[in-house]
């Protein structure tokens, strides 16, 4: 991976983790301090690269994170645990990166 790209990385996760969150009992734990926000943002990054952003490749990029829960007894894809605001928001600020690559 080119420098570049490993810079662009840590910047839109560094974005993507203090910005979007995940949703537990009315608790808003971003995912900065879940530790998903660079799993996230390398997932998202080739989308990025390859100008396919849009709702359903966010979707999908989501779909295929676990998120272990209850000490590992149970697994959920990160698209469950989003509030439907924080896609939305998360789409937008993909948007906006694009836009500034």
């Amino acid at each position: 991976m080119a420098r570049n790209s490993s810079q662009a990385i840590e910047s839109l996760a560094a974005e993507i983790g203090e910005n979007i969150y995940i949703d537990i009992a009315k608790w808003h734990l971003y995912l900065a301090e879940a530790k998903l926000h660079t799993v996230l943002a390398e997932q998202l990054f080739p989308l990025l690269e390859s100008g396919r952003v849009d709702e359903s490749a966010v979707t999908q990029v989501l779909q295929q994170i676990s998120v272990k829960v209850g000490g590992g007894k149970r697994e959920l894809p990160l698209s469950d645990l989003l509030p439907m605001q924080c896609q939305v928001n998360l789409l937008d600020l993909l948007e906006e990166f694009q836009r500034n690559l």
